[in-house]
């Protein structure tokens, strides 16, 4: 094989893995920035009782629902919002565990 003809193989493939990168970067939010502002959607951390997920859904115990942000909730991507008394379950995706967790922490 001709010296070159790999080079040229070695650059194609670079650069395709330069723009794969870039893509996965591009369509890659920044969890721990939507966090924070999901948390201050839902009113703030002290107005955040307790959470729980399921595979794709957030349910989380409000002191005082009235604080939420239903359209921000929404601008950040909540797929739906239903309320039940003091409680909001918002479908999120596959974030909803690592919001649990990150919640936790900050509750600490």
């Amino acid at each position: 094989m001709d010296f070159n003809l790999v080079i040229e193989y070695i650059i194609i493939i670079a650069v395709l893995l330069i723009i794969a990168l870039v893509i996965v970067k591009l369509n890659h939010k920044d969890f721990n920035m939507d966090v924070n502002k999901l948390v201050k959607c839902l009113g703030g951390k002290d107005n955040i009782l307790d959470s729980e997920t399921t595979m794709s859904r957030f349910k989380v115990t409000l002191k005082d629902v009235s604080k939420a942000d239903k359209e921000g909730l929404a601008k950040l991507g909540a797929q739906g919002i239903v309320e039940i008394e003091n409680q909001l379950k918002i479908i999120l995706g596959p974030n909803s565990k690592q919001l649990k967790r990150y919640i936790k922490e900050i509750k600490k």
